[in-house]
């Protein structure tokens, strides 16, 4: 994809009538997915030994970073775009470094035009493994974790990207460290990556919980990696994206005064005490009356609202 072709994506992108991001003032984000492509069927992308293939997408990368760079200014929020390859093999290689070194050399020369955080941010997304990629990832959470770092962009943590018994809750106050800027795709993996609608579960919970006691929030843009077909899409994107905001209001809401200086204090068994405690304080009442203030439905109402859409609307779209 060239420069004209990339504006000219992205102009189209934006001309969707009434309903449109304008309109509407939503902003966008945009990835260059690199799969699904004959040139990606053998596993490999910016990492290809093959100079012509990994050329491909390097120039479609720099191409996608122009269409975010478009979004960015239209829109007048950011778009991220998140990088994420499958690189890997599916059994034994010999040579583990070879393809980072690749892999690092075609992301420098994408990222190599600047272009203002105003309207665009860059981001990388490791992987533990994937489907034909299992004995090696090239863009590992170490490798990403160290180039996120030394480049100065975001790094993108996902919830279904790690082993079963890791959860990146847990890595966000260390990579704080050392990365100025996140991408969270907060997801519901179950056993690798399935991408179920988000809940409000413990890791969830544990996920705002960390932004919001480590002052994170004006550098975590967090996103929703889920999906699910079985049941009504905007139903998924509803449930979805009210737990993740009801999960930041519980953070927002916890006795922080008293758990700090239990903390400090080494009176760990009052910070048990008051962790427990505010797992049943009434923040719902609160989530309510938000809810109430900015004139969106309270509690179950807005299910209503979606059976109506789908019997109006969704049910002639599939005569």
């Amino acid at each position: 994809m060239n420069r004209y072709r990339a504006i000219t994506f992205a102009r189209n992108t934006l001309q969707t009538g009434s309903n449109g991001p304008k309109k509407t003032g939503t902003g966008l984000d945009f990835n260059p997915s690199c799969f699904s492509h004959p040139l990606s069927e053998d596993g490999m992308t910016l990492s290809h030994p093959d100079p012509v293939i990994r050329r491909f997408w390097i120039d479609h990368c720099k191409a996608s970073r122009r269409i975010s760079e478009y979004f960015g200014k239209e829109l007048g929020t950011p778009s991220v775009m998140n990088i994420w390859v499958p690189d890997g093999m599916k059994d034994l290689p010999y040579d583990r470094l070879g393809p980072r070194q690749r892999l690092m050399a075609s992301l420098d020369e994408i990222i190599a035009e600047p272009i203002d955080v105003k309207y665009h941010k860059d981001a990388v997304e490791s992987k533990l493994f994937g489907i034909g990629a299992e004995a090696y990832t090239v863009g590992s959470n170490e490798f990403y974790l160290g180039y996120a770092s030394s480049r100065d962009i975001l790094l993108c943590l996902d919830a279904g990207h790690f082993h079963p018994t890791e959860v990146i809750s847990d890595k966000i106050s260390a990579c704080s460290l050392y990365v100025k800027e996140f991408l969270l795709h907060v997801s519901r993996p179950i056993r690798w990556d399935s991408d179920h609608v988000v809940l409000l579960d413990d890791e969830t919970q544990a996920i705002a919980n960390e932004v919001v006691r480590h002052q994170l929030l004006n550098r975590v843009n967090i996103g929703l990696d889920f999906f699910d077909a079985s049941i009504n899409r905007i139903a998924a994107w509803v449930i979805g994206t009210r737990n993740m905001r009801k999960a930041l209001l519980k953070a927002m809401l916890e006795p922080q005064h008293q758990l700090q200086h239990a903390e400090i204090d080494g009176d760990y068994t009052a910070r048990l005490a008051w962790m427990e405690e505010s797992r049943t304080a009434p923040w719902s009442a609160v989530w309510d009356y938000y809810c109430h203030q900015q004139g969106v439905p309270v509690g179950i109402d807005w299910l209503q609202h979606v059976k109506a859409y789908e019997e109006t609307i969704l049910r002639h779209r599939e005569g």
